[in-house]
């Protein structure tokens, strides 16, 4: 039954699944590495689509997070201890997948003194190690903005470090849990300032203006972000925070077309563009397209 406080999904946002040979190899990869997702644990709308060509983003230190995002389907709580044969697990599952470009992401584990910096070091140089070809990608929390623990993720050297600004600064205090608007700026700035090509996203639909949206862009710009991601909010549950707005793929088009005014290198805005989908696309060189 829909909630009559939920606005009534469009035609534009309504998936077709379907489970193919490709889903069901990347399902068991996962399952025998006895790995978790942010494709399962945050519920996302491309699962099917990103599994059948054989992609997921890995989620390290666990699948139950410290901190309780009102937009966010993770689980929260008191996580269990990290699983020191993680970081060898995800670089074999990265070679079983045989995967030309990886995603990591991890939950927030702001129990550990170190928010789980050198698991993610760890992690890190063990895909390295395993997979020498392929390009790594992390989502990182915000460590917050410790500058001695984003040392720790830049020391591995990454080729993409990604931290999501997720929401506007006027909403930033409703929807996120522990994290602030500037100190997630911060760390964008350090990050680029320290030479990592740096990625940034964020969700539409939460009640913010159009106006508010570009602001945030503009701000993402000024740290060095050369990358970002811009998507539909989808509520996970009645208890998360209500969706304001379904955003129409236009004014998706038009935030995609300010960035680039910007001079974002990569911008990727449509209703059901999430942090890691494509994101190997990012890494291809301007016009690509254009090569014979």
């Amino acid at each position: 039954m829909e909630h009559k406080d939920i606005p009534r999904k469009p035609e534009w946002l309504k998936i077709r699944l379907s489970h193919t040979d490709g889903y069901a190899k990347t399902g068991q990869t996962i399952r025998r590495g006895m790995l978790h997702t942010i494709c399962t644990s945050g519920k996302c709308p491309n699962q099917c689509e990103c599994w059948a060509r054989g992609t997921a983003t890995f989620m390290i230190g666990g699948d139950i997070c410290t901190r309780s995002c009102r937009f966010c389907a993770t689980k929260t709580g008191r996580p269990m201890p990290l699983d020191e044969k993680e970081p060898e697990n995800v670089a074999l599952s990265v070679q079983d997948l045989g995967l030309k470009h990886c995603v990591i992401t991890s939950v927030d584990r702001d129990d550990l003194p170190d928010g789980g910096a050198a698991h993610w070091a760890k992690t890190i140089r063990e895909i390295r190690r395993v997979n020498p070809s392929t390009t790594i990608e992390v989502l990182i929390p915000d460590f917050d903005g410790r500058e001695e623990l984003l040392d720790v993720i830049l020391d591995a050297n990454p080729d993409i470090i990604g931290h999501n600004i997720e929401t506007v600064e006027r909403l930033t205090p409703l929807v996120r849990s522990r994290a602030r608007y500037d100190v997630s700026m911060r760390v964008l700035e350090y990050l680029a300032k320290k030479g990592a090509r740096v990625k940034s996203g964020l969700m539409v639909g939460l009640g913010e203006s159009d106006d508010e949206v570009l602001e945030t862009l503009r701000r993402l710009r000024e740290t060095g972000c050369s990358i970002v991601t811009i998507g539909q909010y989808l509520q996970p549950t009645l208890k998360h925070h209500r969706l304001d707005r379904y955003v129409h793929p236009d004014t998706f088009a038009r935030y995609k077309q300010e960035a680039e005014k910007m001079g974002f290198d990569f911008v990727a805005s449509a209703p059901m563009v999430r942090s890691s989908y494509m994101a190997e696309e990012a890494l291809k060189p301007k016009n690509a397209e254009q090569k014979q």
